[in-house]
This record gives C-alpha cells, sequence and structure tokens, in this order.
C-alpha cells in the first residue's frame, strides 16, 4: 500500500518553511499531495493558479510531490485521494496546541487518517506567509523567506 500523505494549507505565498517541511518529508512518504485549501473566508494576496504553478516550478524534477486544490474539510479530502496521512509543520509550541486539536477532531471523524508533525528548521521559525504578505504589502524585501521560483513572479 503507497504511503500517500496530504500537506494541507493556504500557502499565500509558498515560503522557505513550506518547502523545508515538504523536502524532509519526500523520505517518508511515495507521495505528497499538496493541497491548496480554498477557503471563502480568506482573502488571499495571490491566485490559487499561482500557488499551484509555484509548487509545480518548484518540485518539477520531483514527480512525488504535486499540488492541487480543495473546498471543504481536509479528512475528507484525503479519502478523495486515498491519503493516510496529513502532513504538518510545526514552528512553536503554541502550533503544536492548535494543531493537535485539529488532528484529534480529524482522527474522531476519521481513525484511518493519521496526522504527522514535522518541526521546521530553526532558520525558518519566524518564516510565515502573514508577515512575507505583510513586506510584501508594504513594499519590504521579502527574499530571504521566498524560494527562488516565488521571487522570480513577484518581482515582475
Amino acid at each position: 500500500m503507497q504511503r500517500i500523505c496530504l500537506f494541507p494549507g493556504t500557502f499565500d505565498p509558498v515560503t522557505l518553511g513550506h518547502v523545508d517541511i515538504i523536502n524532509r518529508a519526500l523520505p517518508l512518504f511515495d507521495k505528497i499531495f499538496v493541497g491548496i485549501g480554498i477557503n471563502a473566508a480568506k482573502n488571499p494576496m495571490f491566485s490559487a493558479a499561482q500557488r499551484m504553478a509555484w509548487f509545480k516550478a518548484i518540485y518539477k524534477n520531483e514527480p512525488k510531490v504535486e499540488s492541487i486544490c480543495y473546498e471543504g474539510l481536509t479528512i475528507d479530502f484525503c479519502t478523495t485521494l486515498g491519503a493516510r496521512f496529513i502532513l504538518r509543520g510545526i514552528r512553536f509550541v503554541s502550533d503544536f496546541e492548535y494543531e493537535k486539536s485539529i488532528a484529534d477532531a480529524n482522527r474522531t471523524m476519521n481513525r484511518n487518517i493519521e496526522t504527522i508533525f514535522l518541526t521546521g528548521e530553526p532558520k525558518y521559525t519566524s518564516v510565515a506567509s502573514t508577515i512575507v504578505r505583510d513586506i510584501l504589502k508594504n513594499g519590504g524585501n521579502a527574499a530571504p523567506f521566498l524560494p527562488d521560483e516565488v521571487i522570480a513572479t513577484i518581482n515582475h
């Protein structure tokens, strides 16, 4: 049975922290779907198509990674994909507390899907999409937080 994983998030924009988690998860899974969640309550800075294109460019030579958009419950989307694992990145203890509550709810809804937590590299601890968006909105240089494939498209 293949080890299929869903890494859900908004990824608005894709940061070096996101890429770090995916890269370190690659040896653990046969397939990683990067699930770009569409949430009507959120007003993203970048289109879902742009976020998918970034992942496609970043992982153009890695067939185990595929980006895909979805709406609704993450646990239901896992079932659709045949994913038995949800991947989440943890930067701080507060992240863990929040993510654990979601993992517990997901486990209650479907005991066959397990959440896997990876802690981020310390150098990426301060990298959050919210902070990067604020830097970009105010004309700052967000390049230290972003993959080259993202920098190339936002500087044009």
